[in-house]
């Protein structure tokens, strides 16, 4: 049952579902957003209905990202540390999975809140409680790729990123790794460029597949920005663009795994990068998208705006070592099969996931 915002929490508390061990509820935060709800919608397949919802819920258009999912509560996100003090859920595992990621957003001080202490809250809420974290880092930390993309704990303090977003994540990853006390096991994740069902509300800095279909269904082109870099052609702009359903199934294997306790496992607490580890060019991305409308590509390029051109990246991709090392060895979607999954069942049905 999906329960209404007035239903009393404290009640719900003392009825928590219980699977394969993992006692207590389990924590979403960004939960009405897009990799949130994504997030929900899994754990509801996985059969976990005990789920506690942190977000901003007055943005109506978000609404529909919630729509059938099962949980126990919602809880505001300002209000979320007075709530736990006050109510004591029994938590076993925290996603925090929300954030400010608008990369256009240049007031730092919005980023330094949402994005650097709150995530210090989550971090101490956890340690204190004893409770697992995965929490969501972001590709936008490595700037222009100099240092590479490795997930070395040793270069994160040397990395520059392009923008506040960037600059406020890597901020919070530098915080982590000089912590002396953490929660029993902990991951942070360097989100790629993810794309797939329920970003509609994100407006701009929604994937560009999601603006391709609807230029597509306008005016039957697509507009990629041209290059304004040597060395690349128009389009042909390469990034690591990753299927949002692979990356709620790593987070998801990551609680899983973090509950292991053998001498076998190789999972160790750690910020990990999550992108497919393959580059793929923005024309390729389009091309994609006029298949999984079974249309023939017509591509149109334009300048970027002045405004992020000189905060553009031109080339990232993920180096995953870490986390097949770790264990992690299931097939990624490619870029073709994640874009037509996206376009055929998702978008083109108007669903959400």
């Amino acid at each position: 049952m999906n329960l209404e915002k007035n239903y009393n929490a404290s009640e719900s508390l003392k009825v928590l579902h219980t699977r394969g061990g993992l006692e207590g509820a389990l924590v979403v935060t960004g939960a009405a957003g897009f990799i949130g709800s994504c997030m929900v919608s899994y754990l509801n397949q996985q059969g976990f209905e005990n789920l506690i919802l942190v977000d901003e819920f007055d943005d109506e258009e978000k609404e529909l990202n919630l729509l059938h999912k099962k949980y126990l509560v919602r809880v505001e996100r300002e209000e979320f540390f007075d709530w736990v003090q006050r109510e004591k859920p029994a938590v076993s595992f925290v996603f925090h999975l929300g954030a400010r990621t608008d990369t256009t957003e240049f007031d730092y001080s919005v980023h330094q809140h949402l994005n650097v202490e709150y995530s210090q809250k989550i971090w101490h809420y956890c340690t204190i409680n004893n409770i697992p974290l995965v929490y969501a880092s972001s590709a936008a930390t490595y700037g222009e790729g100099e240092w590479g993309y490795d997930d070395n704990h040793t270069l994160i303090e040397r990395l520059q990123p392009l923008n506040p977003y960037g600059i406020s994540k890597n901020e919070f990853d530098k915080w982590v790794l000089h912590q002396d006390t953490h929660p029993p096991f902990w991951a942070g994740l360097k989100f790629f460029n993810v794309y797939g069902p329920n970003e509609y509300h994100k407006a701009r800095m929604a994937s560009v597949i999601f603006h391709s279909f609807n230029q597509i269904k306008v005016s039957g082109k697509v507009k990629l920005f041209k290059s304004h870099k040597a060395g690349f052609e128009n389009g042909e702009q390469l990034r690591d663009f990753i299927y949002v359903k692979d990356v709620i199934e790593v987070c998801f294997w990551l609680m899983e795994n973090s509950k292991v306790k053998s001498q076998n496992s190789k999972l160790a607490s750690a910020i990990y990068n999550l992108g497919t580890g393959k580059a793929r060019s923005f024309n390729a991305l389009v091309k994609s998208t006029f298949a999984g409308l079974d249309l023939q590509p017509h591509i149109e390029y334009i300048d970027i705006p002045e405004d992020i051109r000189d905060k553009y990246q031109y080339f990232t991709e993920a180096s995953m070592d870490k986390l097949k090392a770790a264990g992690y060895h299931k097939d990624f979607y490619s870029l073709e099969k994640g874009i037509d999954d996206y376009v055929r069942n998702y978008l083109s049905q108007n669903r959400f996931y």
